[in-house]
Formats: C-alpha cells, structure tokens, sequence
C-alpha cells in the first residue's frame, strides 16, 4: 500500500482552477492501460471505479485526494481485492454512486471517516 501511495504522491499537484476535483467519462479502459492519456492533467490521475468489468466508469481525480483518511479506505479496498503490485490504471472496486458521493462530499468540504457513512 505505501508503494502504490508513494507512486500515485509523485504526481504533481497543479493548483489551478482550471481542472474540477473529478471528471468522469463512462468509456472502455485504454488498450494499453499503462500509457498515459493525453485527457489526465497534471497533478490528477486516471480511476477506474466499479463492481465488475462491465460497469466500470472513468474518473480523473485530483493527487491531492491521497491525503484524506476515506480515499486511503478506498485504496485499501483495492489493495485488498486486486493486490499492491496491480499494474496499470488504479482500479477501486466500490459503487460508482458510493464513489460519486464520496468526491461530492469532499468537494462540499466535509472529510467523512468512513464509507459507511455514504452508503
């Protein structure tokens, strides 16, 4: 878990305003999921999120993300079903809502402790 931190922390934050904290896109994953996109601003890094293969969704969200306590529950989650040495785009597998609810309640400014209190 600290390694995949450590490399998702080397991204480089942008402050900019230009870029939201998130943006989806419900597409197929790239066919070589270990080139970067050209769509994924500096400082933001591509996520898969989704139960299964077949109801995966996007999201661009921003490194800064790795310093709230639900995200590091959220990578934990992954480490957990996928591995640490999972190669190519993070994948998180929760709920795309559950997800969605997550980054809203982060883009309002409250830091919930756990999922459980967004399910």
């Amino acid at each position: 878990m600290k390694k995949l931190m450590r490399r998702l922390s080397r991204v480089r934050v942008n402050h900019s305003t230009q870029y939201s904290m998130l943006r989806s896109e419900a597409s197929d994953p790239p066919a070589d999921p270990t080139k970067r996109r050209p769509d994924v601003p500096e400082g933001h890094f591509p996520v898969y999120v989704g139960i299964d293969q077949t109801s995966t969704r996007r999201f661009i969200v921003s490194a800064e993300l790795l310093r709230r306590p639900i995200f590091v529950e959220l990578l934990n989650r992954s480490a957990q079903e996928y591995g640490y040495e999972q190669r190519g785009v993070l994948r998180i597998p929760i709920n795309i809502v559950v997800f969605e609810r997550v980054l809203e309640s982060l883009r309002q400014g409250r830091d919930p402790s756990s999922l459980d209190e967004l399910i």
